[in-house]
């Protein structure tokens, strides 16, 4: 048995077991992300997140829309999960999201989507806000892996984590696609509710690091394993991008890859507070990137929406 993906290592060694029991007995009192709500999911109670035993999946899909070394040429195994563990008055993905549509799925359903999106030709399996699911993805990992699943994790998260929980993940997870939303606590209960996310957040962000360190690409450009940092930028500057950015440099250094995305828009509830009801302007996007240039943080991608020039940076590439 091969060690890539790490969690073919992880499987064939007891690792990924002990991992996924250990998660799983802790939905009896939950505790796997930063709201601790300690609620017995096993016993169909549910907490921030709304979700019990089962996970929930509104979609699942081969997705060319990520950043270039996940997508690769024959798409990412994405799969969306129902519910999340913020709140955000903005998401996009609300109907599933927020709302929760979307249906249960048993453990070996689950591993069948992974193994069809394999099938299919996917380049990875992407886990779209997979922390509140976590210990049901890793039961249903372990029965893919016996059934032949061989291409890697892609743990797609907001980056509200806790650190503790991702080193469990330590040799199971290859790829972390982490967001870094805000650099104020008050704006992200205020937007997101969610208690001191930048804390939690920075924290989880170096284990991400510490586990993958410097990131690895094939010759065809496709990620094998590594970090990659996603900032949205906001309007009004809620996002802290200069803080944000400012720690990616100090504490995960210049080889940090950072997709810097552009595309807000006040969907759901954000026309009701008023420092996000508009979407972001070319001026915030331009100094937004001007910010990672001061940062010397030179390898990622900028939003091609508002225009295709690079940084001074030769690996800035544009999406």
């Amino acid at each position: 048995m091969l060690d890539y993906p790490a969690y073919l290592k992880a499987s064939k060694s007891g690792k990924l077991k002990e991992v996924t029991n250990q998660l799983f007995s802790s939905l009896k009192s939950c505790d796997i992300c930063p709201r601790r709500c300690k609620v017995n999911r096993l016993d169909s109670k549910v907490g921030f997140c709304k979700t019990a035993r089962l996970p929930k999946v509104y979609s699942f899909m081969c997705h060319h829309g990520e950043e270039p070394p996940v997508s690769g040429t024959k798409g990412s195994g994405t799969i969306f999960f129902s519910h999340c563990n913020m709140g955000c008055v903005y998401c996009q993905n609300y109907e599933f999201s927020q709302l929760g549509k979307g249906r249960e799925y048993e453990f070996k359903e689950l591993a069948q989507i992974m193994l069809t999106l394999q099938k299919s030709g996917c380049h990875n399996i992407n886990l779209v806000t997979p922390t509140h699911v976590l210990p049901q993805i890793l039961k249903a990992l372990e029965i893919a892996i016996a059934q032949g699943l061989k291409i890697p994790l892609v743990y797609n998260t907001s980056g509200y984590e806790l650190a503790q929980t991702l080193r469990l993940l330590d040799g199971i997870v290859d790829i972390y696609l982490t967001d870094m939303r805000y650099a104020d606590s008050l704006i992200s209960q205020r937007f997101s509710f969610a208690p001191n996310y930048p804390r939690y957040n920075q924290e989880a962000v170096k284990e991400m690091h510490r586990q993958v360190s410097l990131t690895e690409f094939n010759k065809d450009g496709l990620i094998r394993r590594g970090l990659i940092i996603r900032h949205l930028v906001l309007p009004n500057q809620a996002s802290g991008t200069h803080k944000i950015m400012q720690f990616i440099a100090r504490d995960i250094y210049e080889n940090a890859y950072i997709s810097l995305m552009s595309q807000y828009l006040p969907y759901y509830k954000a026309s009701g507070y008023s420092e996000i009801s508009r979407r972001l302007n070319n001026d915030e996007y331009e100094e937004a990137k001007k910010i990672l240039e001061g940062c010397n943080l030179l390898n990622g991608w900028i939003q091609e929406s508002y225009g295709s020039e690079r940084f001074a940076g030769v690996n800035i590439k544009p999406i």
